[in-house]
């Protein structure tokens, strides 16, 4: 598909879509990391040209990068990311567009605002803003089976050998890591990159494909999560390792793909 194609709404037709893409897809996050937040903007207007259905999915970044000898989030009163899915959880009960509204305002509220959703009351408080019961956060946490929900999903990322988010499943059962990016495209740059992606699933033995960063790149990502870094409260970890953000944005290096964090 070349640039100017799609009807005069920007809309591109069923009949421009590739043959065999997939009219569905699993969508795998954590509110609490900005890249897959940048991911779910360009899958949501992905979604909005193509019908594409989205299937909000969780996982813990929380639990994958848990301290030895530390508490598992189901097992803290609170946990950030793990206990905002939890209510998305609850939320999703009722309907997926009701997780999808959860996300995007949640994500929007710590990724772009630099506010706390993930503190209870700012949760209650944007519940409210959305039209939702703000008790829902209580009745969340009050029940065991949201714990559940959310840990089943986990564990399907972590089963099928994957570490972090975003993680996409198709429904032929086949996972990826990624996109990562940031300044997510819009319009046909957005179709063409679901293609992209999608065609990655006709070669099971492609493992990976990476950009390195260079110190502009590096500089870029930054300000793109300044207001995550504003108003997070945990230390972010890559991979088991501590990622020292604060340097990062001191000197404009090191920042690296895949930031998971955890209390």
């Amino acid at each position: 598909m070349s640039e100017g194609e799609g009807g005069a709404d920007g809309l591109v037709s069923s009949e421009d879509h590739r043959l065999g893409s997939p009219d569905a897809v699993d969508f795998h996050f954590d509110v609490m990391c900005p890249y897959a937040y940048q991911t779910s903007c360009w899958i949501r207007e992905v979604r909005r040209q193509t019908g594409l259905t989205v299937n909000w999915r969780f996982f813990s970044l929380e639990e994958v990068n848990r301290g030895e000898g530390k508490k598992h989030p189901w097992e803290r009163e609170w946990s950030y990311g793990w206990s905002m899915m939890r209510v998305g959880a609850l939320l999703r009960r009722h309907a997926m567009d009701d997780l999808d509204a959860w996300y995007e305002r949640a994500g929007r509220a710590l990724h772009e605002e630099g506010l706390k959703p993930h503190v209870p009351q700012v949760a209650r408080s944007l519940l409210e803003e959305m039209g939702f019961d703000p008790e829902l956060v209580d009745r969340a946490i009050a029940d065991p089976t949201t714990n559940d929900e959310v840990l089943s999903e986990h564990r399907r990322v972590t089963d099928a050998g994957g570490f972090g988010v975003p993680t996409l499943f198709f429904p032929d059962g086949q996972c990826l890591f990624g996109p990562v990016l940031v300044d997510p495209p819009s319009g046909a740059a957005a179709v063409r990159l679901w293609e992209a992606v999608v065609a990655w699933t006709e070669f099971p033995r492609l493992y990976e494909l990476q950009r390195p960063k260079t110190s502009e790149d590096e500089r870029v990502i930054l300000d793109a999560f300044r207001p995550y870094l504003e108003a997070r409260d945990w230390v972010s970890i890559n991979r088991g390792k501590v990622v020292p953000i604060d340097s990062i944005a001191a000197h404009g290096d090191g920042a690296s793909s895949g930031t998971e964090r955890r209390r």
